[in-house]
């Protein structure tokens, strides 16, 4: 049976962000690891689920999810923990490219998926892309399924256009993205409903025609000739 969200890990966290110190945590500490292990179990049941449409190359639950305990060296947030669970996984192989992102917390939950931070090379090349097969691209986004769970694609955009591609390119709302990626909440009752593993897994499947559509992007040059060694 798959694992579900219990109603205390969504409580713990509630009560977390009303007391994000050090002092309340340690006192709680019970109710924090008790939480931990129920994400530790949904992640290792929605790991199960994605490998049979994935290649994913993230070993266990475990693995996939975060610390709660922030880094704050350089944050003018001193807050000491994250009031929120989440984890990623990351496909296998350098030619399977993109991500997955799933969280919970007090005000519900999410599945997210696609490319976060591209860096400068990998950002090129998908402008690249983008000017001269924004029909393609425009296909890709309209999927049925992607459309319909996700809505539009989401990231942070320039101000205007990116160097070297025209202002009035007829793709430019897409040229103008520094990310690429889609994302789906969840309401706190939808997170501790029952289908709520079987409803992200649904998501993330739905994701898996645009990651690989990107993937052919990035590992391949114009001629859709493979640069991976």
């Amino acid at each position: 049976m798959p694992t579900r969200i219990e109603k205390s890990t969504l409580l713990f966290l509630q009560k977390l962000s009303r007391n994000n110190n050090r002092d309340w945590f340690n006192q709680n500490k019970n109710q924090y690891l008790t939480a931990h292990e129920n994400m530790i179990a949904f992640a290792d049941s929605l790991l199960a689920e994605m490998q049979k449409h994935d290649h994913i190359e993230t070993m266990t639950g475990k693995h996939a999810l975060m610390r709660i305990y922030r880094d704050i060296r350089f944050s003018k947030d001193k807050t000491p923990y994250r009031t929120y669970m989440g984890g990623g996984f990351r496909r296998a192989t350098k030619r399977l490219r993109g991500g997955y992102y799933f969280q919970v917390g007090p005000d519900g939950g999410l599945a997210a998926g696609g490319f976060f931070g591209p860096n400068r090379e990998d950002l090129l090349r998908i402008r690249k892309d983008i000017d001269v097969f924004h029909e393609d691209w425009k296909k890709v986004l309209r999927g049925q399924g992607l459309s319909r769970i996700f809505g539009e694609i989401k990231g942070d955009k320039l101000i205007s256009a990116p160097r070297g591609f025209p202002r009035d390119h007829v793709a430019i709302d897409l040229l103008r993205l520094k990310q690429f990626y889609f994302e789906r909440i969840f309401s706190p009752e939808e997170v501790l409903d029952s289908d709520f593993l079987e409803e992200v897994n649904d998501s993330f499947r739905s994701l898996r025609p645009y990651l690989d559509f990107m993937s052919q992007v990035l590992t391949t040059d114009g001629n859709g000739v493979s640069i991976i060694d």
